[in-house]
């Protein structure tokens, strides 16, 4: 499969997402939708994410835009994290790895000499045509929602 990239159609894909029901990215046709591919639910870094994306969603509801994060763990556990932590964005379970791997997000990782796979904290900007308008890979979570609104307020 060839690398994404701006400009290309986004891989279309149907999941099980937070409070029953199924998320499907040609739902969002018309409308350009930030997807942000997190590793895990209730840890620091991907907390700290949601929470920032939560705290910026009505800039991004005031320019159009659609949120969803994505990640491979369970529907039940995102509605956990969610009430824990008062997020308001949709999440999306990718449990067998099939969204992740089309965006290319399920990489081999290393740590302290270990390797395994996991979700490379990657954000996808999909525009209202359900194009790849913007791709951040290797996301370092500070300053990053203000990136992506930047970009999507130019959309």
């Amino acid at each position: 499969m060839a690398e994404l990239a701006p400009g290309i159609e986004a891989p279309d894909f149907t999941l099980p997402r937070d409070g029953g029901g199924t998320v499907t990215l040609s739902a969002f046709r018309g409308r350009p939708v930030v997807l942000f591919f997190y590793p895990k639910d209730d840890t620091e870094g991907c907390t700290t994410e949601a929470k920032d994306f939560t705290a910026a969603k009505a800039d991004f509801d005031a320019a159009g835009v659609a949120l969803l994060g994505i990640s491979p763990d369970p529907v039940g556990k995102h509605e956990k994290f969610i009430r824990k932590h008062d997020l308001g964005v949709a999440l999306a379970s990718d449990e067998n790895l099939s969204t992740l791997e089309a965006y290319g997000v399920w990489k081999e990782k290393s740590m302290y000499g270990r390797t395994y796979m996991g979700v490379e904290r990657t954000t996808v900007l999909v525009d209202a045509d359900g194009r790849i308008a913007e791709i951040w890979r290797k996301v370092k979570v500070k300053g990053h929602v203000e990136a992506v609104l930047d970009a999507a307020r130019k959309l």
